[in-house]
């Protein structure tokens, strides 16, 4: 028989059961205690949650030497590692993912006010053996992650626009692994926020509701830059609010601006983040949930990354295609005559916010440029734009050459179509677009 490995019981680490941990004092004397958490690093590694200064961490500071008994929680069989201590975590990748996950299991087993992670007890595994029992029988295999990985993959791999690019995410997610609430959020760097540019299987779409870098399950992988994934629902994670989108203090809150609702769902039991890279630059995070307790397997991580993965080197080549052509002739583009009552856009130069008939619209980098936009065609009657125009645009104080524009007008010709039937934006090519209307434009400032 094989000797089975650490991939091999990776359902063991799933927090669904406690483990049991043996430890000995500098003289030898054990000590046998319950722990919360034993996570899977990887093939040769494991880590522990620190939560207590108890007997077993003054054993393990003395005895590096343990080992520690782990239940599967779907056949019952017994594993016993036997590791060696290494190290202490109390930041990073590592200890967030952990304090998330612990954060779910406190929930579920109401401990939230005892559980309080204080490090990542990093270990290495030097053996592994399992203990005779008698296991239930186990359970037939799920649909193939790698088959829906790959038909995901070919999906994305067919897009020639970030919209199409995102539709190909989170339609795969759906169609091919059963992911039924998902939405993607690109970085703002400046601002060190993340907005929603799509969402699939809510009531509101949600694009350009904001969720700072740092915040709740998402913003913790965007900060840390690694997987989040959450069994259970808590509340030390859980956005019950609508996440803001608002103006800063010193601008007017123009006729009460509503905030952008978060589309997220209101009682999460399952959630899982992950961040989309490209290089050594965060894009933004592809993220899911599910009303389903233990809904994401440590498979569906491994497929979310992959395919988070591939969106990012997506998103840059179709950034590096659209900025490179070239921009249409600055000549006045011909349109029918418009008639009706005028549209009304406010613009407070503060933060780039902009109104719609006294609706709040969108801000910052989008409402910047919507509103050279409709300069542009107020002074010469331009209708016709391209992504590299506006890259040189020195007026707009755009964000460095790796942030991506066409995230932004994605942003704006979504909130538009949400929110103003008269003012639209339509892509006419690679690195092109119009901007349409069929009501005269009243601009104000200020």
């Amino acid at each position: 028989m094989i000797p089975a490995t650490l991939p091999d019981i990776r359902a063991c680490f799933e927090g669904a059961i406690p483990a049991l941990l043996a430890t000995c004092d500098a003289d030898g004397l054990p000590n046998v205690a319950y722990i919360s958490q034993v996570y899977y690093l990887d093939e040769r590694h494991v880590a522990l949650s620190f939560q207590f200064f108890n007997k077993t961490r003054q054993n393990i500071l003395a005895n590096p030497y343990a080992v520690v008994l782990v239940i599967d929680p779907l056949t019952g069989r017994f594993w016993r590692l036997h590791i060696r201590y290494l190290r202490t975590e109390t930041e990073g990748p590592l200890f967030e993912g952990m304090k998330a996950q612990l954060a779910g299991i406190a929930s579920h087993t109401g401990m939230q006010g005892v559980f309080r992670l204080l490090g990542s007890d990093v270990y290495v595994v030097e053996h592994l053996e399992e203990v005779p029992s008698a296991p239930l029988p186990a359970p037939p295999p799920k649909a193939s992650v790698l088959g829906a990985l790959r038909r995901a993959s070919e999906r994305l791999a067919r897009s020639t626009s970030l919209d199409e690019a995102l539709a190909a995410v989170l339609s795969s997610l759906s169609d091919f692994m059963g992911v039924r609430h998902a939405m993607v959020l690109m970085l703002d760097a400046g601002s060190e926020r993340l907005y929603t540019v799509a969402s699939a299987g809510y009531a509101t779409s949600g694009v350009g509701s904001e969720i700072a870098v740092g915040q709740g399950v998402i913003g913790v992988a965007a900060r840390e830059r690694t997987p989040v994934r959450i069994g259970h629902m808590t509340s030390a994670y859980l956005y019950s609010q609508a996440m803001r989108s608002s103006l800063e203090a010193n601008v007017p809150d123009y006729f009460g601006a509503a905030d952008i609702p978060y589309p997220g769902l209101a009682e999460p039991h399952s959630q899982i983040a992950v961040p989309i890279v490209c290089g050594p630059r965060l894009l933004g995070v592809l993220f899911a949930e599910s009303p389903q307790d233990l809904r994401f397997s440590y498979e569906d991580e491994d497929a979310f990354v992959a395919i988070a993965g591939q969106l990012g080197s997506a998103i840059e080549l179709l950034r590096t295609a659209d900025e490179g052509a070239e921009a249409p002739a600055a000549a006045p583009s011909p349109s029918a005559d418009k008639g009706g009552a005028p549209v009304v856009v406010r613009h407070f130069a503060a933060n780039d916010s902009v109104f719609i008939n006294d609706a709040y619209l969108i801000k910052g980098v989008a409402g910047a440029i919507l509103w050279k936009l409709l300069r542009d065609h107020r002074d010469h009657g331009r209708t016709e734009f391209s992504n590299r125009e506006l890259r040189l645009d020195a007026t707009l104080k755009l964000p460095d050459i790796s942030d991506n524009l066409e995230a932004r007008l994605l942003l704006l010709q979504r909130r538009l179509a949400e929110q103003s039937p008269h003012l639209k934006i339509e892509k006419t090519g690679r690195g092109r677009f119009r901007l349409v209307m069929d009501r005269p434009i009243e601009m104000v400032e200020g």
